[in-house]
């Protein structure tokens, strides 16, 4: 098992951390939480877990004070950094002390479990100290575009439009937010986050979204079997196919083509 240690100085996101990461069902651990960055570092020298979630604001050490020292005393630790809005300056540390990633709250369980799956990969192999570009990529395009916390929200990228056209163009393949990302240089989080600021939902909900009203013009205006739809709209799994159009529709696709 890999082991999880989990720092957040509020409680609902430490027990949803916790949650999000059971359903995933990748063989983790969590073997410790703190709500301060002090009794963190504490049980982090004396249990050295693998994989470390940290927020950055806390008291007594914050999240890349916490890092900081991590990078010199456990090298070897992935880290993954939590904030409750994007800031350059934690982009930058963030890379300087190689941290494996960046999330932003409220934790979408899509983008964790991009993380997590890159994580699992990564701690398979011969440990080592990570690469500086082994999870948050440095955007060679320029500024990461990020404000601090106290000023008005980001600016949008150049080319977020063009990677949401993108995504309006193929919701019906197997699209990943992970794909994306590494597809045009940016960090999952970053991206989840440009992406939810122009969409208004998280990347998951949308694609979700786009697929259920393509599925209702199809079992409105044609004739295909509902496992055709299934198949049309993204969906390989004729039963979870139904399960989710029947958990947003509140309604059965069969029940819905009748009713139409």
């Amino acid at each position: 098992m890999i082991q999880i240690y989990l720092a957040d100085d509020e409680r609902r996101v430490l027990l949803g951390l916790k949650s999000l990461i059971q359903k995933t069902g990748l063989p983790f651990q969590i073997v410790g939480e703190a709500d301060n960055g002090l009794s963190a570092l504490e049980d982090l020298r004396a249990l050295h877990p693998q994989v470390l979630f940290t927020d950055i604001h806390m008291p007594g050490l914050n999240g890349i004070e916490l890092l900081q020292t991590l990078s010199q005393e456990q090298p070897e630790i992935r880290t993954v950094l939590i904030s409750n809005c994007a800031d350059f300056s934690y982009a930058q540390s963030a890379v300087r002390y190689r941290a494996f990633d960046f999330l932003l709250k409220p934790i979408d369980q899509e983008e964790l479990s991009d993380v997590l799956v890159r994580l699992f990969s990564q701690t398979q192999k011969t440990p080592a100290v990570p690469a500086p570009n082994e999870g948050i990529k440095p955007h060679v395009e320029g500024s990461m575009a990020l404000k601090p916390c106290s000023q008005a929200a980001p600016q949008e990228q150049p080319g977020i439009s063009g990677i949401i056209q993108e995504i309006q163009s193929h919701y019906m393949d197997n699209l990943s937010l992970q794909q994306l990302a590494e597809k045009h240089n940016i960090s999952s989080g970053h991206l989840s986050f440009l992406l939810k600021k122009e969409l208004g939902v998280p990347f998951s909900k949308y694609i979700t979204s786009k697929r259920m009203q393509f599925a209702k013009q199809l079992l409105k205006h044609t004739k295909l079997s509902i496992d055709d739809i299934a198949y049309q709209t993204g969906y390989h799994d004729y039963f979870y196919f139904t399960k989710v159009f029947r958990e947003t529709q509140g309604i059965s696709p069969s029940k819905y083509r009748k009713k139409m």
